[in-house]
């Protein structure tokens, strides 16, 4: 009933027009799964490597290679395979591939096709992705991280810290969580245009204006949370991605939109101010992607205040994670399937972080499909946030949406 017959695999287009892959694997029983690769604008050096044709067309971003790779190799190697075992799937598509970031098969081919099988697993079983994938002890809704102010690769303006972010902490359920959120958002919207300020939107649905300072976007956030009637703080924190990996020059920090140059200790410091300041409850990548020692030393200081977390630092690879947990570097990951290419990896990560005390954050990429595969993974492994952009476009309210089917069927509310 879930023997794996065949895998096939199109190219398609992720929410930036930018090609990418969706897989569809069918099983003996007639049971088709169906998946696709997101991809970052952001990405670490250590992500699995994307696939990519080169040439003129697409600028050199088609991903044809890549789905001729699963056609012609990963198809035969799947075929007869049980798509039940997902840990044989992918250990089978990691030895096709035999190099140690993908970069043969590419890891956008193999994530599609790992996502696709647990789908197919799944609906074969006629059950969901995250009961099949945390049996009866997943399923507790995570707490969103929305992103409403861009900035940083994400947006065209002045802002160098990437995003800016609302997180309920004060809501009892996921649905509570998505009012306070929208309800901020749109306040926020309404900030923006009395201030004479764009209400335009970057690539995960955030409004990008350009502020005198980055601080001003804090600003923003506890005025439009007091605005919608809640305390900032207490119902609704804040949080931000620096994506400081790409700030590094010369051995410090640059920041690239303002020109401001940093040490990290500077940098420690100014992340420090601003959490003194402000209800931020998370940091993610604060520092460059390769800086374990200044991770250990901003954790120690600012760790029992806020997580933070390691993204660029990490990409969901157990092996950069053992790293980081041996120097107390972090003390939440941010977990992208994609970034490490196959679903038993991702669960790897995330049971390793457990292990350490590593809060785990599930994540979309910048470039998004309407796939919601992360939202049943978060709550698979009952992970504590979702990170999946505003409240806005529907690759990311697709995320958000997926966790208030889940939660009412959880629930039975």
């Amino acid at each position: 009933m879930t023997i794996i017959e065949s895998v096939r695999a199109r190219q398609i287009f992720d929410s930036r027009g930018t090609p990418t892959i969706e897989a569809e694997v069918r099983l003996s029983s007639g049971a088709i799964g169906v998946a696709s690769a997101p991809s970052g604008a952001s990405t670490g050096a250590h992500e699995a490597h994307e696939k990519r044709d080169g040439g003129k067309a697409y600028g050199g971003k088609g991903v044809l290679k890549a789905i001729e790779g699963i056609h012609a190799e990963i198809a035969p190697a799947l075929k007869g395979l049980d798509a039940r075992d997902q840990r044989r799937i992918d250990a089978a598509m990691l030895a096709l591939d035999g190099t140690a970031n993908k970069e043969r098969l590419g890891g956008n081919a193999l994530i599609a096709v790992s996502l696709a099988t647990a789908y197919a697993a799944a609906n074969a079983l006629g059950i969901p992705l995250y009961r099949h994938l945390g049996g009866l002890v997943g399923g507790s809704s995570p707490i969103p991280m929305l992103n409403v102010l861009n900035g940083g690769a994400h947006a065209d303006n002045n802002i160098d810290i990437q995003e800016f972010m609302l997180v309920p902490v004060g809501a009892k359920t996921f649905r509570d969580a998505m009012k306070m959120g929208v309800e901020v958002y749109q306040h926020l919207k309404a900030l923006l245009k009395k201030q004479g300020l764009s209400t335009a939107v970057g690539d995960e649905g955030g409004f990008a204006p350009s502020l005198e300072r980055d601080e001003d976007a804090l600003k923003l956030l506890v005025d439009a949370i007091a605005a919608a009637g809640y305390a900032p703080g207490r119902d609704v924190s804040l949080a931000v991605d620096a994506a400081a990996s790409e700030w590094q020059k010369d051995g410090g920090y640059a920041l690239p939109k303002r020109g401001t140059a940093m040490t990290t200790g500077e940098l420690i410091d100014y992340f420090q101010a601003l959490s003194e300041k402000y209800p931020i409850v998370s940091i993610e990548d604060p520092l460059g992607e390769e800086d374990f020692d200044g991770f250990a030393e901003i954790t120690a200081r600012l760790g029992r205040r806020a997580m933070i977390v390691g993204d660029d630092l990490f990409t969901t690879n157990p092996e950069r994670l053992s790293r980081g947990i041996a120097k107390r570097a972090a003390n939440a990951i941010l977990v992208k399937p994609n970034q490490i290419g196959t679903l038993s990896e991702t669960l790897d990560a995330i049971n390793l972080a457990r292990s350490a005390g590593y809060r785990v954050v599930l994540s979309h990429r910048s470039g998004e499909t309407e796939s919601s595969a992360i939202a049943d993974i978060a709550t698979a492994v009952n992970a504590e946030f979702l990170k999946s952009g505003a409240p806005a476009r529907a690759e990311r309210t697709a995320k958000y949406n997926r966790v208030l089917k889940i939660e009412q069927e959880v629930t039975g509310e």
